[in-house]
């Protein structure tokens, strides 16, 4: 009976996944592809056309926003300048810092959130209240909770990334199939066992979604904290160029926090995909 339980999915998954791969694999997305290409440059000519005529609009104005080729030219200026690395390299360590704690608070407290009712009645009330407070409200009492300002931009960052984590877990766990964990209990499964080898591996989709938007979250909240308390980092060097009136590093500095920010989820959901390869067979590009 055992082995009927277990081969049978795994026929019909051998019988599956070959059909779902060719359904994906065939053909090159040319025109997708292109059609991508041609929205990222329908979105430089406005842009061009908008900064270059200088158009004022009355509600929004484009007298001081820098043309593209502006900010083509601040960033060949940047890649060569020495402070690059250290700004990136400033905003990685924190963003990883904080995102990492935030991974393992957030998956541990969303699977007792998830499947205990007591863990339910205990945890998630605190957690919704606190939920709500955006990362700026978080500045003034974390420069006052920790001795560095490291620690504190760090803080800041860990509350960005963990409650999409949280609360993706959570959903993820309390979606566990009741009959898989019977068939489990059936087996002689405990409840480690049950954890392990049923609800961890039905909730990771939602995990890695809930990290991959953690992680865009935590750049926002890092950033925030940057241009307030840091010294190094994107946001520092957004907000400095500000005060200095150098506005092609403005767009230079917002540009360069949204491709981190989207490399950095990619990352994620592409780590995840690995841990994950029963999913593989129904991604879309």
């Amino acid at each position: 009976m055992t082995s009927a339980a277990i081969d049978v999915p795994a026929l019909a998954a051998g019988r599956e996944a070959p059909r779902a791969r060719a359904a994906f694999r065939p053909r090159l997305p040319l025109g997708r592809l292109a059609l991508r290409a041609g929205a990222l440059g329908l979105g430089l000519l406005l842009w061009h056309l908008a900064a270059s005529l200088k158009l004022d609009l009355g509600l929004v104005t484009f007298r001081n926003v820098p043309t593209p080729l502006d900010v083509a030219r601040a960033a060949a200026a940047l890649a060569q300048s020495p402070k690059l690395g250290a700004h990136v390299g400033a905003s990685l360590a924190r963003v990883l810092s904080g995102f990492l704690a935030a991974l393992a608070a957030g998956v541990v407290l969303g699977l007792a959130i998830g499947r205990s009712a007591v863990a339910r009645d205990l945890l998630l009330p605190p957690l919704e209240v606190l939920r709500p407070i955006p990362a700026v409200a978080w500045i003034p009492l974390a420069i006052l909770m920790f001795p560095s300002s490291e620690l504190s931009m760090v803080f800041i960052t860990f509350t960005g990334a963990l409650f999409p984590i949280l609360l993706n877990t959570v959903h993820g766990a309390e979606a566990v199939s009741a009959r898989l964990v019977a068939s489990a209990r059936s087996l002689g499964a405990g409840q480690g066992a049950i954890l392990r080898e049923v609800v961890v591996p039905s909730a990771a989709p939602s995990i890695v979604t809930g990290a991959a938007i953690g992680m865009g979250t935590a750049w926002f909240c890092l950033v925030t904290a940057e241009m307030i308390s840091g010294q190094y980092g994107i946001g520092y060097f957004t907000w400095e160029s500000y005060t200095l009136q150098n506005y092609d590093d403005i767009v230079v500095g917002m540009l360069l926090i949204g491709l981190l920010g989207m490399a950095s989820s990619a990352a994620v959901r592409a780590l995840g995909s690995l841990a994950m390869p029963w999913t593989r067979a129904g991604i879309r590009a």
